[in-house]
């Protein structure tokens, strides 16, 4: 793996958690802590998708 897709992977890994954190969240009660994880996990999900996207669209370069 590269160190882009370890990178992506990460990010996606963090996304995910979050995401868990919110629905835990959210089935016991809406709060703050709810909409504090969901918006986290937003943020690291859209830098996940930008981060998968230049990788993408840069290509792969021959060594």
């Amino acid at each position: 793996m590269t160190l882009t897709m370890v990178k992506e992977t990460l990010m996606f890994r963090w996304g995910i958690i979050f995401l868990v954190i919110a629905l835990i969240a959210a089935a016991l009660g809406f709060g703050g802590l709810a909409g504090t994880a969901a918006g986290a996990a937003k943020i690291v999900f859209v830098v996940g998708i930008i981060l998968f996207l230049v990788s993408l669209f840069m290509g792969r370069k021959r060594p």
